[in-house]
C-alpha cells in the first residue's frame, strides 16, 4: 500500500519531538526531487511505527511503500522453504530496501543481489566512526570484506549479578571476560541448601531451568562449535571439545548450585506472578547471562510487586571463549537494510538507510529500549540508571556454528533429541561414561541423519517432477503455499 502524505497529524506531534531531540542540527543531503521506494519488511504498521513515520518527516518528498513478508509466515499445506519463497517475492517484487536477517544478507551479499555501500558512504561523507566497530567489521565479513548493509541495532547477552548476594557470601564479584569455567565455579560458592522457593542459586536462566543439554549448548556457542557439519551432513559432537562442554555442564548440574525447577518453572498466570516466580529478578540468584530486556523486566517487576524489594546489580562482559578472551560470538541483528542491486532508487533508499543508522534517529529511539541496542553509539548509555557500555565492549566475531544449518532436514531433530536424552540420562545416572555415550550419539544420530537426507531428497525429487508437471499443464502458473513457524 503506498503511503502519501501519511499520518499527517502525527507528524506534526512527531515533529516536535525530534525538534527537542536536536533534529535540526547537522541534517544529512537530500534528496530533492520527489521519488519513491518500496521496503521489504515484516509488517507495514510496525515499519512505520519504528521508521517510517520519522523518516517521512524528515523527507516529506520520499514516499515509502512497504511491501510486507507476512504471507510468508501464513499457514498451509506445504512444505517450509522461507528462504526459497523470500527470494521469489523479492524477485516478482523489486523492491529498492529489503530487511534482512544474517542468513539471508550473507546469501544475497554473496550471490550479487545487494548494492556495495562503502562508495556511498565516502561519496556522502556519512560518518560511521560512531557506529559500534564491530558490528561494522562484522557485516563486511559477511560481505566478503564489503560493506552491504548497516544494521540500526542489535543484540547480545552480558553477565549480570546480585552484588549484594555477593558481598553477604563474601564472593568475589564476576569481571569481564569471564568463561564458562569461572562462572560456574563461582556459582558453587553458594549455599545450596533450603526449599526451591526460598534458597539462594549460584546461576540460573531467565527462562525455564537449566539442564546439562541446553548449558552444553551454551558453552558450545561461546566456542563456535557445531554438533552437525550441514555441509558434509556429518555428526560432530564426539570430539574433545564437545566433550569438555558436557562435563563442564554436567559437573555444574550436579552441584545443585544452578536453578533447575522440578515443574520447569512459570506455568502461567499474571505477570506478578511470573516475575515472582524469576529468581534473580526477586533477589535469589548470584548470576544469570542475558540480554539488555533483563533491565526492562527488572523495572517492570519494581513496578508489578507490592513492597518488592531491590537489590544493587552488577553486569560483566562475557562470557567468552578462553581462547579469544576479547571477543564474543553472543552478538547478533535480525534487521539488516540493503540496497537490492540494479534498484533505480539508489540515491533514495541510501536516504532511508543512513537516516535509521544515522545520529538524529539514534536521539529519539534512545529514549526506549523496545528493538535492541543502538548500533551508534554514544545514545544509549544508561537503563533505569545502569550503564549500557558493557554491551559495546567485547568485538563481535561470526558465529559460524548455525551456518547453513537450514540445510538439515526439519524430520532430523524430532528423533535426534530422544538419543541426547536418553544418554545424558545414563550419564548423570552413572549408568555409562561420558565418552561412551558421546560414541553412541554420535553412531545412532548419524544413522537418523543419513536417513532423514536420503528422505528429503527423495521427497525433493517428487516434487520437482509434480511441479514439472503442473508447469507444463497450466503455462507454468504455480501457487505456492508456505508455512512456517514463527
Amino acid at each position: 500500500m503506498r503511503r502519501k502524505g501519511l499520518h499527517k497529524l502525527a507528524l506534526l506531534t512527531l515533529c516536535s519531538g525530534l525538534l527537542l531531540a536536536g533534529c535540526t542540527s547537522g541534517p544529512a543531503k537530500k534528496v530533492e526531487q520527489q521519488s519513491s521506494i518500496k521496503v521489504m519488511f515484516w509488517d507495514e504498521s510496525y515499519f512505520f511505527q519504528q521508521y517510517g513515520d520519522l523518516f517521512t518527516m524528515r523527507h516529506p518528498n520520499i514516499n515509502i511503500e512497504v511491501l510486507s513478508t507476512q504471507s510468508l509466515y501464513s499457514s498451509g499445506n506445504g512444505e517450509t522453504d522461507y528462504e526459497k519463497a523470500f527470494k521469489e517475492l523479492v524477485e516478482k517484487e523489486q523492491p529498492d530496501v529489503l530487511m534482512l536477517n544474517t542468513g539471508n544478507f550473507e546469501t544475497f551479499a554473496s550471490e550479487g543481489k545487494l548494492q556495495e555501500i562503502d562508495t556511498l558512504i565516502g561519496r556522502d561523507k556519512y560518518d560511521t566512526e560512531t557506529i559500534y566497530p564491530g558490528l561494522i567489521d562484522l557485516l563486511k565479513e559477511k560481505g566478503e570484506g564489503k560493506l552491504y548493509g548497516l544494521s540500526p541495532s542489535f543484540y547480545g547477552n552480558v553477565i549480570y549479578y546480585n552484588a549484594d548476594l555477593f558481598e553477604k557470601y563474601g564472593v568475589e564479584v564476576p569481571h569481564d571476560g569471564m568463561t564458562w569455567q569461572e562462572i560456574l565455579d563461582t556459582a558453587r560458592r553458594f549455599p545450596t541448601d533450603g526449599d526451591e522457593k526460598t534458597r539462594i542459586y549460584g546461576y540460573g536462566n531467565q527462562y525455564g531451568g537449566v539442564t546439562a543439554n541446553n548449558l552444553a549448548d551454551q558453552i558450545a556457542r561461546t566456542q563456535g562449535l557445531q554438533s552437525i557439519n550441514p555441509d558434509t551432513m556429518k555428526i560432530t559432537l564426539n570430539t574433545d571439545s564437545w566433550k569438555q562442554a558436557y562435563k563442564l555442564a554436567l559437573d555444574a548440574i550436579e552441584s545443585k548450585a544452578l536453578y533447575n525447577p522440578e515443574n520447569g518453572g512459570f506455568q502461567g498466570g499474571s505477570m506478578e506472578e511470573y516475575y515472582q516466580s524469576q529468581p534473580f529478578l526477586m533477589g535469589r540468584m548470584a548470576m544469570t547471562v542475558e540480554s539488555a530486556y533483563l533491565l526492562q523486566n527488572m523495572k517492570e517487576a519494581k513496578n508489578a510487586i507490592k513492597d518488592y524489594k531491590p537489590f544493587k546489580i552488577g553486569m560483566a562482559a562475557g562470557p567468552v571463549d578462553p581462547a579469544s578472551p576479547d571477543k564474543t560470538r553472543d552478538l547478533y541483528f535480525n534487521e539488516v537494510f540493503s540496497i537490492r542491486a540494479n534498484s533505480p532508487n539508489v540515491d533514495a533508499a541510501w536516504e532511508f538507510i543512513k537516516f535509521i543508522n544515522g545520529e538524529e534517529y539514534a536521539k529519539v529511539k534512545s529514549r526506549a529500549m523496545n528493538n535492541g541496542l543502538l548500533s551508534r553509539m554514544g545514545f544509549s548509555k544508561e537503563f533505569d540508571g545502569q550503564s549500557l557500555d558493557v554491551f559495546y565492549k567485547l568485538k563481535p566475531v561470526v558465529d559460524n556454528s548455525n551456518r547453513n544449518m537450514e540445510k538439515i532436514p526439519s524430520d532430523f531433530y524430532a528423533q535426534y533429541q530422544p538419543i541426547l536424552d536418553r544418554e545424558l540420562g545414563l550419564v548423570k545416572d552413572k549408568s555409562k561414561s561420558l565418552d561412551e555415550a558421546l560414541k553412541t550419539i554420535q553412531d545412532e544420530a548419524q544413522v537418523v541423519l543419513d536417513k532423514a537426507v536420503k528422505d528429503q531428497a527423495e521427497k525433493k525429487q517428487k516434487g520437482d517432477s509434480g511441479e514439472e508437471g503442473a508447469s507444463s499443464g497450466q503455462g507454468g502458473a504455480s501457487t505456492e503455499v508456505i508455512t512456517i513457524t514463527k
